[in-house]
Formats: C-alpha cells, structure tokens, sequence
C-alpha cells in the first residue's frame, strides 16, 4: 500500500514554531542549527515515513478521509516528544 504523507497547515504551523521550542529549551545552541534539524524532519517524514509499518487509524481521523492509516516515525530520543506531537495534531 502506498502512503501519501499530508501536513495540515496546523502540523506545518507547528513545525515553524518547533524550531524555537528547540532553542529555547536548550536542544541546540543555534537558532540556524535548530531551523535546518525541524528542515531535515520535514523531508525526513516525507521520505521516510511512508516506508514505516503503518497501521489503519482510529475513527477520529476519518474527517482526513477514508481508510486512513498511521505510523510512527522518531527522530532520535532526545526530540521525541515534539516530533510525536507533529504527526498527533488533529
């Protein structure tokens, strides 16, 4: 089956924001080196992520159409909780 990864301009929003986030809880030094990791997470979920195990989504998602699946993708450990965050947005 093929995936077809869609950001909503909620999740695109958020991605903008998460490279201050980043910076201002200490993740990275650099405003610039936070800006190209959140550039890199982007193309990495558009490559990636439709590579991963999916799995059908629960029914809650079916307004993003039908037989919508899911999987998750991790960017490393010490990020995880904002890259969780940008694939749950509703």
């Amino acid at each position: 089956m093929e995936m077809n990864v869609k950001f909503t301009p909620k999740t695109l929003d958020y991605l903008e924001e998460l490279v201050t986030i980043l910076y201002q809880k200490g993740y990275f030094s650099w405003l610039d080196t936070s800006q190209k990791y959140v550039d890199e997470l982007y193309a990495d979920i558009q490559t990636n992520l439709p590579t991963k195990q999916h799995k059908r989504a629960p029914n809650r998602y079916k307004i993003y159409g039908e037989d919508v699946h899911y999987a998750s993708f991790k960017k490393n450990r010490r990020t995880t909780e904002g890259t969780e965050k940008v694939l749950h947005l509703e």
